[in-house]
């Protein structure tokens, strides 16, 4: 038996390569390295013809994934998430910490979203995809695309620093009101900025800070290494932390607060936040 999924094309404004359009359209190929490989494996079909990763798509085309089912077959994750924000384009949600993104873990928001937002009813409507990152530990919003026109926009967005992002971290230390940090990550420039909103006595920390942190660039681990590299690690760090001041059992004090972009397709200034968890709450007095 094999799962036969097919897909019309709208009319386009632009040609596009069929791995870039086809991201998140089919079940059997959500992802890009997936679609690829549904290429090379020649599964994939448009207007009768085999496709290849040099086929263009023009519009008015119709595409067809054909994969056997044993090939196809998934398991369905049952993860109920907090939806912040959803239209027909794209949604936020809140990432819990504790939880991959995405990847080959079983256990991801990727495959959670598909039974948490509704289908879009675009004519590019695709399974949801996450279009940013955030770490495991991480707590905070995360962005989704549910067309295919979407995920790229918003992709596209993010490679040009049209998303403004802000964070909150609860540090260990002394530190000045509000500063920049820069650095070589990965070699490559990173940069953020940080101001001090609070800060409270600790016996075991000495200082506590609630701080904002505005990542100007998007490097792997950017704000918990800035952080650890002027000697106030996030609490709950251990990979960066400090070795006598690491917090055991109860995660990674790192929020992703707020998200503001102009909306690609309605263009609508977008603000889209997510609130403080308690753990947050129950240390600063002025978040109460």
């Amino acid at each position: 038996m094999k799962q036969i999924e097919s897909h019309s094309v709208p009319k386009l404004v632009n040609p596009i390569r069929l791995q870039e359009y086809g991201v998140g359209i089919f079940q059997a190929a959500l992802t890009k390295s997936a679609l690829k490989k549904a290429l090379k494996k020649q599964y994939i079909t448009v207007d009768g013809v085999v496709a290849t990763s040099a086929t263009f798509i023009h519009g008015g085309e119709c595409i067809c994934i054909s994969i056997s089912e044993e090939a196809s077959k998934k398991k369905k994750l049952i993860f109920p998430l907090n939806i912040l924000f959803e239209d027909e384009y794209l949604a936020a949600i809140h990432k819990p910490a504790g939880i991959l993104v995405s990847g080959n873990s079983f256990k991801t928001i990727a495959n959670a979203l598909n039974q948490n937002l509704k289908r879009s009813n675009l004519p590019e409507s695709a399974v949801p995809q996450p279009v940013h990152r955030l770490d495991f530990a991480t707590t905070g919003i995360l962005l989704v695309g549910k067309t295919s026109s979407s995920i790229r926009a918003l992709n596209k967005l993010f490679e040009n620093k049209e998303v403004v992002k802000t964070y909150y971290a609860v540090t260990i230390g002394n530190m000045k009101n509000l500063g920049n940090i820069t650095s070589e990550i990965d070699g490559k420039e990173s940069h953020t900025n940080y101001t001090v909103f609070e800060t409270v006595p600790s016996e075991r920390f000495g200082r506590l800070n609630l701080v904002q942190l505005e990542p100007l660039t998007g490097r792997r681990h950017q704000l918990r290494k800035h952080l650890s590299s002027i000697g106030n690690p996030i609490l709950g760090d251990k990979d960066y932390g400090i070795e006598n001041l690491i917090l055991n059992g109860k995660g990674l004090y790192l929020h992703a607060y707020s998200l503001k972009f102009t909306h690609p397709f309605t263009k609508e200034e977008i603000y889209l936040k997510d609130d403080f968890t308690e753990r947050f709450k129950k240390i600063f007095s002025k978040m109460t």
